[in-house]
């Protein structure tokens, strides 16, 4: 018995996700269901599953809607390994865009729309083809000391020699940023093991490799800060981009920077390009693309029947 399952697959500078409309709470996917979904060789495909709920069906959805009543649509986010995470900053804007593409969504005249989300309450307007979200409130995790010794964790990484310090940043979910000297160590990593993190995270960590690059500015004037990027994102493995990992390394550039450091910055991945920019009262701006790539519909039966079935 076949049970057809449609499904949608976009991107945010290259960060895929599988995204499925669920407008009535119907649909129980399993961590087993979601590896498979995203599973590159048997499944469709993606970095992460993303499912489209409304608000008022889950715990987190409703405190959302007690923060903003118009968060009516709630971005239910899973990592590629099935577990559930707080937030995605490129996802989060794919979300958006497959709202318009479902009809749930207008974001026409410059207009925000409020989205549900684990870290909170998500505001995303369009500029043209790009998608700018209010990622909310963020903070250093290891507070002034942290600041002031320019660091609070250690990562230890395949392909480059020694320990490196790292300063953590909390964007609704865990990072570790780390500055290196040269294009040639950030090429030269190996990322397809888990970097080793201490003090070891309580919930795991996404960590982000980072090379600053000279100041410049924007067609405007503005001083920008370009910053060139790597991420090993918790529960999926390296990615070609992570919108809340490059709004962390922005923000620890800057920290390490000091007075003076630019507002706005350019954070270029291996899928393309987002910014960054710093607003009032500790809080931060991410802007960049989001495209639908495909639309289908994929059988679960057979997809689950594949999880079980027995190597010849």
């Amino acid at each position: 018995m076949t049970q057809q399952l449609a499904f949608s697959k976009g991107h945010g500078t290259q960060n895929d996700f599988v995204l499925v409309a669920d407008p009535d709470d119907q649909l129980a996917l399993t961590p087993d269901d979601v590896r498979a979904l995203t599973d590159r060789r048997a499944g469709i495909g993606g970095d992460g599953l993303i499912r489209v709920v409304p608000s008022s069906a889950l715990p987190e959805g409703r405190a959302a809607l007690a923060d903003a009543p118009d968060a009516q649509w709630f971005m239910d986010y899973r990592n590629a390994d099935g577990s559930i995470a707080e937030m995605c900053g490129n996802g989060v804007r794919v979300f958006v865009r497959f709202l318009e593409h479902l009809g749930l969504a207008d974001l026409a005249d410059g207009r925000a729309l409020a989205i549900g989300t684990r870290a909170g309450v998500r505001r995303v307007r369009r500029e043209g083809d790009q998608y700018a979200v209010e990622m909310g409130e963020w903070r250093l995790t290891g507070g002034t000391q942290a600041l002031a010794d320019g660091y609070d964790a250690q990562v230890r990484t395949t392909g480059l020699d020694g320990v490196r310090v790292a300063l953590s940043v909390d964007m609704g979910n865990p990072h570790t940023v780390v500055a290196l000297a040269t294009d040639a160590e950030l090429d030269g990593l190996d990322l397809t093991s888990i970097p080793e993190v201490a003090p070891v995270p309580p919930a795991g960590t996404n960590v982000e490799y980072v090379v600053p690059r000279a100041e410049t500015h924007d067609g405007g004037g503005t001083t920008v800060g370009p910053v060139r990027m790597r991420v090993h994102e918790r529960g999926v493995g390296e990615t070609r981009s992570c919108g809340t990992g490059a709004c962390a390394a922005a923000l620890a550039v800057a920290a390490w920077a000091g007075a003076g450091a630019p507002s706005t910055w350019f954070v270029d991945v291996p899928g393309g390009r987002v910014r960054v920019r710093m607003l009032p009262d500790q809080r931060v701006e991410l802007a960049g693309p989001a495209v639908l790539v495909a639309h289908g519909h994929v059988d679960l039966a057979e997809l689950r029947a594949g999880l079980t079935s027995e190597p010849a």
